[in-house]
């Protein structure tokens, strides 16, 4: 049974997406089957795989599935890497918020729709928008785990402590197994002392729950996504695809899997 992790900040340009992205793609390296559920309306996941779903293509999206008109083993596509499913979006996702307003069980949307397909997948990770709106709660309620990104810059914490209530939320409410994945350093560049203090900072803070390992600001995972591709295409030997790397292996060794000598030696094991 696969296991569910949200990628949840609704601090924007804080690499979310970009995380989301790469360390589902690190994963499917060590033939663990990948779903990538793009639940932000903007597609910016869908088009960082080579997946970019025009409105006016026909193809089903999230929000098809997220209203009932699809079955969700019906709009999940193959990307070009091996063991990595796209569950695409495009900006008819907005949409969803309104008109499941009025829904019953409307926060349970996803939830129900991934659980056909849960037990195809060892990981489903869900990009989610940068709110706290129903579209992420839909992404909580249906996830085993939540991952943070956090920027390493001044308001790092500013809005950590209102997601934090929001998880204590829906934990009390839909989901009260719901457990924190995880907070990963994002945007670190290690020549400013202002990283490093706000390292200190959240590791003081949050002690275990940040993993050790810390994503830099690293040109090539800017690049990456304007062509369509996770590092791990575009540039196997930068320092961004080497940190989504040793990310994938803390994720994996946390859940006990596998030691961290799987991974290929031309992969940086």
């Amino acid at each position: 049974m696969g296991k569910i992790i949200a990628v949840v900040n609704q601090k924007g340009g804080v690499g979310k997406t970009t995380t989301t992205v790469n360390l589902a793609a690190s994963l499917s390296l060590a033939d663990k089957k990948v779903l990538l559920v793009d639940f932000d309306p903007q597609g910016n996941a869908s088009s960082s795989v080579g997946v970019s779903p025009n409105i006016e293509d026909g193809g089903a999206t999230t929000y098809h599935v997220l209203m009932g008109e699809v079955a969700i083993a019906n709009a999940i596509r193959a990307t070009e890497i091996d063991h990595l499913d796209l569950l695409p979006a495009n900006p008819h996702l907005a949409g969803a918020e309104v008109e499941l307003v009025g829904a019953f069980a409307r926060e349970g949307k996803l939830k129900a729709a991934l659980q056909e397909v849960k037990s195809k997948y060892d990981y489903i990770f869900i990009d989610c928008p940068p709110t706290l709106g129903l579209l992420t709660v839909n992404a909580l309620t249906a996830a085993d785990s939540v991952l943070i990104p956090l920027q390493a810059e001044y308001f790092a914490l500013e809005g950590l402590g209102q997601l934090m209530t929001t998880i204590g939320l829906i934990r009390q409410s839909v989901n009260p197994t719901l457990e924190i994945e995880g907070i990963v350093l994002t945007m670190f560049n290690s020549q400013l002392k202002l990283s490093h203090e706000v390292e200190k900072e959240v590791r003081t803070h949050f002690s275990e729950l940040v993993f050790k390992t810390v994503i830099p600001r690293n040109i090539k995972l800017s690049e990456c996504t304007s062509f369509g591709k996770p590092i791990i295409l575009y540039d196997v030997n930068s320092k961004g695809c080497t940190a989504y790397l040793d990310l994938a292996r803390e994720v994996l060794t946390k859940t006990h899997e596998i030691q961290k000598s799987t991974f290929t030696p031309e992969l940086g094991a």
